[in-house]
């Protein structure tokens, strides 16, 4: 018998299955605004929109105020608080603010948890997360040769004169020869070492193709192919880029802008390694004379015209969870010319400040809820609540009868959204494993609803059994330390019910246990 373990692969051909994980906030693409911040008439009773972005209209035309505000520069410093009550789409909103600003602007997303680190103090977390935030735009000039290919001439190989590689015999040997490059205006030969033409042939570049040389770096690149060899049929693929060729002068300056946050430029002259200390992921401490310094040299570099600042946006989730310390650190950190656009989000009420007595809305002190523009959320109604998760169903490739989508809908209303989203796969799932189908049904729906349970059914099951739980807080005090004569009691009866929740789930009407 063979101790070779076998792995069955479910692959067909050569072609391997990726795996690709769905987020939540997947489907967000943009606010779905138009110009004049308001909604478009032809995607509002749609199933979808471009941007995916389904109900709350109200909060959705305010954050468009804000993304133009922080497109214009207008709001530097300035702060956003997201509030409403969960499952009203304020992470979704922050989400569709970072689509519309772009890859350009930095756009950070941190929860409150991961302030209280072990290896920084909260102070040091927020001002890295801050200055992550702090997008810099350098401005370089850089000269460069760009022109259409007339001919690639390659000499004859020549013997190297280094004697070290003369003993290498035909390994020794250099390749030497010409390229001739034109524009509408201009043609020149230039002379090509061993190394460009390595790299023109990895490129695979010929007569004809419109190139781009960088004399500082000597990187060649292939910017397609020229309109005047349009007719070489056999030269020419279905995928092949057409260009103009170029006009002017073979050797231009062009002004290369590199976008870097404050916090790399920080990493790179506070360690060693220099640029290769952004990919050790922990960075650690860093002191703040060396913030100082680059502080003062973007300045200089601002004043000099070679840099300009780009505020972007700090994005902190579940803000309650913060402590008195930490509000403090934002309020002086908006005050600061290096400051980002601070966008906040909660979903409590009025509740007591981290690691104080006092009460405050949403868990915020009052001197800094007066620096927020306050956008609210509400719950989504029937017809918001079926477009989103006709959204979910078709960015998670499930296909679903419209009853039960119907019965979905009335679930989600019921219960909460959240819940009826993560129905949708385990329902695709159940189809695939009960019926060798893959479309979704209403008896899939409902096998989903009593697997798993609701967070109504879930308190109602510990209501119903909580002498059976330990560290009961509503049993009256059974479970106390060192009272072993009611642990042993405790313990007796539930030996008397064993599973007694197990037919609670299974027999009663779905619809019914909400």
């Amino acid at each position: 018998m063979s101790n070779d373990i076998v792995f069955q692969s479910t692959t067909t051909g050569n072609a391997a299955t990726r795996l690709e994980r769905i987020g939540t906030h997947s489907h967000i693409r943009g606010l779905g605004l138009n110009e004049l911040l308001e909604v478009p008439e032809s995607t509002s009773s749609a199933s979808s929109s471009s941007s995916n972005m389904i109900g709350q209209v109200r909060a959705r035309r305010a954050m468009g105020v804000v993304l133009k505000m922080i497109q214009k520069g207008k709001i530097g410093g300035r702060s956003v608080l997201l509030a409403g009550p969960p499952s009203t789409g304020k992470t979704a909103l922050a989400m569709a603010l970072a689509q519309e600003l772009g890859p350009d602007v930095p756009f950070v997303n941190l929860s409150a948890s991961q302030v209280f680190s072990l290896d920084l103090s909260k102070t040091e977390a927020l001002t890295q997360a801050v200055r992550r935030s702090m997008g810099v735009r350098i401005v370089e000039e850089t000269e460069i040769i760009e022109g259409e290919v007339v001919e690639i001439q390659i000499d004859s190989l020549l013997p190297n004169s280094n004697a070290e590689s003369a003993k290498k015999g035909a390994a020794g040997l250099t390749k030497l020869g010409r390229l001739t490059l034109c524009t509408t205006e201009m043609e020149t030969i230039y002379d090509l070492g061993s190394k460009m033409i390595e790299m023109l042939k990895s490129e695979k570049i010929s007569a004809g193709d419109v190139i781009r040389i960088d004399k500082a770096s000597g990187k060649i690149s292939k910017l397609g192919r020229s309109f005047s060899r349009s007719r070489d049929y056999d030269a020419v693929s279905s995928t092949t880029k057409f260009v103009q060729t170029p006009e002017g002068e073979l050797q231009k300056r062009k002004e290369v802008v590199h976008t870097v946050s404050l916090h790399e430029i920080d990493v790179i002259n506070s360690r060693q390694q220099g640029f290769l200390a952004l990919f050790a992921g922990d960075t650690g401490e860093i002191s703040q004379e060396i913030r100082d310094q680059i502080d003062a040299k973007v300045a200089e570099w601002r004043d000099e015209g070679r840099a300009t600042l780009s505020p972007g946006v700090l994005f902190i989730d579940e803000v309650h969870m913060l402590d008195m310390e930490c509000f403090s650190f934002l309020n002086r950190a908006l005050e600061s010319e290096l400051a980002p656009v601070l966008v906040i989000a909660t979903n409590r009420g009025v509740s007591k400040i981290r690691g104080t007595d006092y009460t405050s809305p949403h868990g915020i002190p009052l001197d800094l809820l007066d620096r927020l523009i306050i956008i609210s959320t509400h719950a989504y109604n029937a017809d918001d609540i079926q477009r989103i998760l006709a959204v979910r169903c078709q960015e998670e490739e499930v296909d679903m009868e419209p009853t039960a989508m119907e019965l979905l809908t009335r679930i989600a209303a019921e219960t909460s959204l959240r819940y009826a989203i993560n129905l949708i796969i385990t329902a695709q799932l159940v189809a695939k494993k009960q019926r060798k189908q893959s479309t979704v049904v209403i008896a899939d729906i409902e096998r989903c609803f009593k697997l798993f349970v609701d967070v109504k059914r879930s308190t109602k099951l510990l209501m119903q059994f909580q002498n059976e739980f330990m560290f009961n807080e509503l049993g009256g005090g059974q479970y106390k330390d060192g009272d072993n004569d009611n642990d042993n009691k405790d313990q007796k009866q539930a030996v008397k019910q064993p599973a007694a929740n197990t037919t609670i789930t299974e027999n009663a009407d779905p619809m019914q246990e909400s």
